[in-house]
């Protein structure tokens, strides 16, 4: 279609001409082009993490976080600190295995760093997940969490989230930092120190520690 015709059909020559312009913009690849990339990259399903979980995490899922309270001994707690901030945890408790603790200080030093050498601003990743009772996950598919799965990875301790929309002092375009998270994250994968899924609806990385 061009003005010509358009206007032969009685559009004014200036807004035929318009009209032509819009139709001909290009337009930007649609945002589900950039998950299908981090999919592809980071596509360790939930069996291959969960049979890692069971050999290198608790022998059991836990009950509740009374039940939670016998095990805490043999877990780190992790708290925020200069390479990473635990969110505000509602269906998950803040311990990790030893080595998924270790792995989680890598993560966020390695991610600190790589913001120094690329020259971009300070900045920290945020845990959004931890570990998780079966208490907890039967409230989060109370609450519409229809991934949230009484077979999951997040039972042992070995496994975390960490979101790539938000960060501690998260910019109106995170896309740099979601970047380098991910280039981090890419590079322990390749180590076999972590088995890595992109989330989509989530919005976060979910990571199960090898170590």
């Amino acid at each position: 279609v061009g003005a010509s015709y358009l206007h032969y059909k009685g559009y004014d020559r200036e807004i035929a001409r318009k009209i032509i312009r819009i139709i001909k913009k290009p337009t930007k690849a649609p945002s589900n082009n950039e998950d299908a990339h981090y999919s592809a990259t980071f596509n360790d399903l939930n069996n291959v993490q969960l049979t890692t979980a069971k050999k290198l995490g608790l022998k059991h899922p836990l009950k509740n976080r009374n039940e939670a309270k016998a095990v805490k001994k043999r877990l780190v707690r992790i708290r925020s600190n200069k390479y990473y901030t635990v969110d505000n945890l509602t269906h998950s408790i803040p311990y990790l295995t030893e080595g998924a603790a270790g792995l989680l200080d890598t993560i966020g030093k390695n991610f600190v760093d790589a913001l120094d050498k690329k020259g971009l601003k300070s900045n920290k990743i945020i845990v959004t997940s931890v570990l998780r009772t079966q208490e907890d996950i039967k409230k989060l598919q109370q609450s519409g969490n229809v991934n949230a799965s009484s077979n999951s990875a997040h039972c042992y301790g070995t496994t975390f989230d960490i979101t790539y929309i938000r960060y501690e002092k998260t910019p109106k375009d995170s896309q740099a930092l979601k970047k380098v998270l991910g280039e981090v994250l890419l590079d322990l994968k390749k180590q076999k120190k972590c088995y890595v899924k992109y989330e989509v609806k989530q919005r976060c990385f979910h990571i199960t520690s090898r170590i």
